[in-house]
């Protein structure tokens, strides 16, 4: 079996599990730290790492990815700084004259464009006035609805319409689309290309929320070579039937690395602050224009249940995508009146007694900070009455709810040391933090960011990071912290006791 020696590291406490004073020696054999202490004498079997006093935490995890997305979005038109539909087009102009005389069957992308702010809605017309027969497939920045012209509605088989494609008829376009637009060899190469760059900001495992098999798909991964971190692959209601009949239960293996395991049912149970569909137990302002003022739940409440009962007589976790309000004291029903284990996906804006209610029920909070960045604006906008109750991370804390970080890439970048510096400095800009008494501390946003690790020693499990500085060294909240967090360099990424050098 393979043992790795790590020599003269700085432990950082974790979780509020003391450290060892000093620097130490670490053996890991297999996938576990077998022994911790100031000095161990090399063996003959083990590969030697010289930490020379840098610091060692626990490898960090991203709670919400949708990696074949955030795979595609490097060749995608960036959207993001538009303000309106005209400027949007304007781009997809551009680009279309940078595209004359290329390959047959292109296809432009682009991501990041947000409506809700908006003064008008856009429209296929307007995009088919500037790209003729090329189709162009533009995703919203929180991926909930997809502005596609006439060309790309027939070549991905969607019903002809006049305005975008929502939420529960866009998801399945939506994972259709790397279909029509990638070759295996250049998907593989994408997915190769990411997973390379989160193993260097430290990331040892993903929770795979994208919309395919990704039990068959992440196992095949693995098995032919892509075995680099740990996956946890969600299944959602369309495959939970063929789940189920697989006998895959949560925390199960998939793969032969023992990296690949199953993950959570996803139910999506609302829509987004963007599309102005988060179900909310008030009306969004400007409500008047909206065919559902309060936003809309996607499921009954008995079918919410249902879900949640059949996936835990089967032994799997639920993840319960809830942003609006009235969404998470639904999803909060269901997990009380089934006993289901997870979390709630989101958790943008959650009513005071709901706090309490998640942490009573044990349901995990799952969250994005680096939302709050892009969200501010917009929530002053449509929600303006309750933008106080909004990523409510230090409530959540101080009821003793589990926060579990994450980016929901390709909405935001795969980067925890970005979702940490977000959670600890509550704005993105020179304006003043955003609710900034619901900042949380470097610690607790590290702490946030490993699984539910602790400090690492004996028994340990061999996912680790050393860190060319100490992470809690210096303010624990502000924008000190938050530039420290950025400017994170990592050293060695370990996963499964398998070290792979990313810095100097």
């Amino acid at each position: 079996m393979s043992s790795l020696l790590i020599r003269q590291a700085r432990v950082v406490p974790v979780g509020g599990v003391p450290a060892p004073s000093g620097p130490v020696d670490l053996r890991i054999v297999g996938d576990r730290v077998l022994e911790v202490a100031p000095s161990l004498r090399p063996e003959p079997t083990d590969e030697v790492l010289e930490a020379e006093g840098r610091w060692l935490v626990p490898g960090l995890w991203d709670q919400h990815v949708h990696l074949g997305q955030w795979a595609a979005n490097a060749s995608r038109l960036d959207l993001s700084a538009t303000t309106s539909a005209d400027e949007a087009t304007r781009l997809v102009a551009a680009e279309v004259g940078s595209r004359a005389g290329g390959a047959p069957g292109t296809v432009i992308q682009g991501f990041g464009h947000r409506t809700a702010g908006w003064d008008r809605q856009p429209t296929v017309a307007e995009l088919d006035a500037v790209s003729g027969d090329l189709p162009v497939v533009l995703i919203s920045g929180d991926a909930h609805h997809g502005w596609l012209n006439s060309a790309a509605l027939r070549l991905l088989d969607v019903p002809p319409r006049d305005g975008v494609v929502e939420e529960n008829d866009w998801f399945p376009v939506f994972a259709r689309l790397d279909e029509v637009t990638q070759t295996a060899e250049g998907k593989r190469t994408a997915y190769a290309k990411v997973l390379d760059a989160a193993v260097r900001r430290g990331v040892v495992g993903i929770r795979e929320m994208e919309w395919a098999d990704n039990a068959t798909e992440w196992a095949e991964r693995s098995d032919s070579g892509l075995d680099v971190i740990r996956v946890r692959t969600a299944t959602y209601a369309v495959g939970l039937a063929e789940t189920i009949a697989a006998g895959r239960r949560s925390g199960d293996v998939l793969d032969e690395a023992g990296l690949v395991t199953m993950g959570p049912l996803k139910i999506i149970s609302d829509g987004s602050l963007n599309t102005r569909t988060a179900f909310c137990h008030d009306p969004y302002v400007g409500a008047d224009v909206l065919e559902h003022p309060r936003g809309r739940a996607n499921n009954s409440p008995e079918e919410l249940a249902d879900l949640l009962a059949t996936a835990t007589a089967n032994g799997l976790d639920v993840a319960v995508h809830a942003i609006g309000d009235a969404a998470v004291g639904v999803a909060l029903d269901a997990f009380l009146r089934t006993g289901a284990r997870g979390s709630i996906e989101h958790a943008q804006l959650v009513a005071t007694p709901d706090v309490e209610r998640m942490a009573r029920l044990a349901v995990v909070a799952s969250v994005q900070p680096a939302h709050l960045l892009d969200d501010r604006d917009v929530t002053h906008q449509c929600w303006p009455d309750r933008a106080d109750r909004c990523f409510p991370l230090r409530s959540m804390l101080d009821a003793g709810v589990r926060l579990a970080l994450g980016s929901d890439a390709p909405v935001a970048p795969l980067d925890p040391w970005e979702a940490m510096a977000a959670a600890v400095h509550r704005t993105g800009d020179e304006r003043e933090e955003w609710n900034a008494a619901e900042a949380i501390t470097v610690a607790q946003a590290l702490a946030g960011s490993v699984d539910g690790a602790t400090t690492v020693t004996v028994g340990s499990l061999a996912d680790l990071v050393l860190l060319d500085g100490d992470p809690l060294d210096g303010a624990p909240q502000g924008p000190e912290a938050a530039q420290r967090l950025r400017a994170t360099e990592i050293h060695t990424t370990v996963v499964a006791g398998r070290p792979t050098r990313t810095g100097r």
